[in-house]
């Protein structure tokens, strides 16, 4: 797609996006370029992300929604007056967080670390991988979407050459709300150093307050860069590019680049998506993600400093 004409208005995090064609697009397909590890270097050096549609197997896709659906039913998030495959939730589900969904899955296991995905990053860092263990699982119904956020506050402890691979499970359309990204954010470390080096999970040992909220599991420093999504395109430039996704596509980013979602604008519908992160095996790892049970944001993944 190289015009706007069939883009509606689109929402993010409660904000109707500018809709000009210098301020809006569509994500440039990286499917033709697969096999040239030279251009996918190049287009990700430019434009921070790649996104190749078809890159993986949908009949695996939709096997994979399917037992994620039965997941989320038996969580009592779906109403069982419509096929779980539709993934149609209860009024008032509202963002969905269900990572374990994907330990005991072994659809999403095999989609997400083994065949097409892993072998994709073995080419592009021409040389064995590794991946994170912990899956991150979203189901999020109708309301606000994820607001504008590098990915590094989260997982920097490590190498910062990893990447993230978001994953839809299901066809989104605008309306359902998929992924956007900030067009050339990844080159603004004039607005990004101050922000996208800091650790959610850094707290000062030195203030009562920081140590109350490390012993209860939460952050000083939530990771969000804004809760405007124009705001943000106005001081960065570029625009926000996103399209509609159907199930086998995928889309890959580096650790700088500024992302959001759009809004699920359906009456009732959960968008399912996952992320995960791949490095070479030959880098150092976040501990925070890796083994049997991953400690992440909880306690055992705090890290206080004197500030």
């Amino acid at each position: 797609m190289s015009t706007l004409t069939s883009m509606p208005q689109i929402y993010s995090y409660g904000h109707a996006l500018e809709m000009s064609e210098d301020k809006i697009g569509y994500l440039r397909n990286s499917a033709d370029a697969v096999d040239d590890q030279q251009e996918l270097h190049r287009r990700f050096d430019e434009d921070g992300y790649l996104y190749i549609k078809g890159g993986l197997d949908k009949d695996l896709v939709m096997q994979a929604r399917a037992m994620l659906c039965d997941g989320l039913a038996d969580a009592g998030v779906l109403d069982e007056n419509f096929p779980r495959i539709e993934g149609v939730c209860k009024p008032g589900s509202g963002y969905v967080f269900k990572p374990e969904l994907t330990n005991n899955n072994p659809h999403v296991q095999k989609l997400l670390y083994s065949g097409n995905l892993p072998n994709f990053y073995r080419k592009f860092y021409g040389e064995e991988i590794r991946h994170y263990d912990f899956t991150w699982l979203r189901a999020i119904g109708p309301g606000k979407g994820t607001n504008p956020h590098c990915d590094l506050p989260y997982m920097g402890r490590g190498t910062h050459k990893h990447m993230t691979a978001w994953v839809p499970y299901g066809e989104i359309s605008f309306s359902l709300g998929g992924l956007m990204v900030l067009e050339g954010s990844h080159k603004r470390m004039d607005l990004l150093e101050n922000y996208v080096y800091r650790d959610v999970d850094s707290y000062c040992e030195n203030k009562p307050q920081d140590v109350e909220k490390a012993k209860a599991g939460k952050w000083t420093f939530s990771g969000t860069l804004s809760h405007n999504p124009p705001v943000v395109r106005n001081k960065f430039g570029g625009r926000w590019l996103t399209t509609e996704f159907e199930p086998g596509d995928f889309i890959t980013f580096g650790m700088f680049l500024v992302h959001a979602s759009l809004d699920n604008r359906s009456d009732n519908r959960l968008r399912i998506s996952s992320d995960s992160r791949y490095q070479r095996a030959s880098e150092p790892i976040d501990e925070r993600w890796i083994g049997i049970n991953p400690p992440g944001h909880s306690l055992a993944g705090k890290q206080g400093r004197i500030c």
